[in-house]
């Protein structure tokens, strides 16, 4: 059972939220060191709030709100964020561990991946028009029928990307990485 509080404001350091009861919304708060893991977040709201060297691992983001909120070097492995509330959605990752993670369907325009690992992370039917994934490890991540028009793959890596069920208008790419949208045929690069 979740506490009706509004949380303003406020700074978290090493706090395990795994263990305790969460606020139903918290705003203008950074937490710092902590942990979420196996955490049910569902209804929660996070508004413009940074969570720094923090663990989110398997959480649980049923209608979870989150707008504006950057996740720095934090940890978040087999999150389900299409579960989360869909409104507003305004996300940022810096250096965090995103693996087996998924997106599906969700509309993810202009967000920022900045040296972050994405192995095995599902973006199906997602939006990602204008993404930036900067340096991030994108090994085994699924794009399909995903809309990458316009996005920055330049200083990634490890990506297969089928240019016949993706959109790809104006995305941008570099050598080597590139042959990554040849992996379906199936061909020997040299």
């Amino acid at each position: 059972m979740k506490q009706d509080t509004y949380i303003f404001d406020r700074s978290f350091k090493k706090v395990d939220f795994s263990k305790q009861e969460i606020g139903q919304e918290y705003e203008n708060c950074t937490f710092s060191n902590c942990s979420f893991t196996n955490t049910d977040l569902s209804e929660a709201k996070f508004i413009e709030c940074t969570f720094i060297e923090c663990d989110l691992s398997m959480a649980q983001v049923s209608n979870t709100l989150f707008r504006d909120v950057t996740f720095n070097h934090s940890k978040l492995v087999g999150v389900s964020f299409e579960d989360c509330n869909k409104m507003l959605l305004s996300i940022h990752f810096e250096h965090t561990q995103l693996n087996l993670s998924s997106f599906n369907g969700l509309n993810l325009k202009n967000t920022h991946f900045n040296n972050s690992s994405l192995e095995e992370v599902d973006f199906t039917g997602a939006d990602l028009s204008g993404v930036l994934f900067q340096e991030c490890n994108l090994e085994r991540a699924i794009f399909s029928r995903t809309n990458l028009q316009e996005t920055d793959f330049r200083t990634s890596y490890n990506y297969s990307i089928d240019p016949e069920t993706n959109k790809l208008k104006g995305a941008k790419f570099s050598l080597p990485a590139v042959t990554g949208l040849l992996d379906n045929y199936d061909i020997e690069i040299e």
